[in-house]
């Protein structure tokens, strides 16, 4: 990894944790990491945020997780374009937001009946869609 990128959290010491919010801060990182695992089989679940809430966790924490989580051969690459800002391919991107679109369009229309609870959501995927949209392209 690239230690002079800006977005590197491998710039923060764990240090900072004391020693009652390091076995916290463990804990949490490993949880968003388990969610994360599953979310890579169930759409619903956003894999990237968390697994970027993970690492923090672990940077703030356990240098030996920290680097784990970030080497591993099948989260690693997400980690590493992400933090050092090369960005998502627009297939990846296309594919979010088809899924977000449909899943919330179909939540809308055949499940929620409050029209205060379809407004929100129909303001979720906007939020969401300007988020992706922002984020920084790749070519493929």
């Amino acid at each position: 990894m690239d230690k002079e990128s800006p977005h590197s959290l491998e710039q923060q010491s764990c240090d900072g944790a004391g020693p009652l919010l390091r076995p916290v801060l463990i804990f949490a990182g490993s949880v968003f990491l388990a969610v994360a695992v599953v979310g890579v089989v169930v759409p619903l679940l956003p894999t990237t945020p968390l697994l970027i809430l993970s690492a923090v966790c672990y940077a703030r924490s356990s240098d030996r997780c920290y680097r784990w989580l970030v080497t591993n051969k099948f989260f690693g690459p997400y980690l590493d374009d992400y933090l050092h800002g090369r960005g998502v391919s627009w297939r990846v991107r296309a594919g979010a937001l088809t899924l977000l679109w449909g899943v919330i369009g179909c939540t809308a229309l055949l499940v929620v009946e409050a029209l205060w609870l379809r407004l929100l959501l129909l303001v979720i995927a906007i939020g969401v869609t300007i988020h992706i949209a922002m984020i920084k392209g790749r070519g493929t």
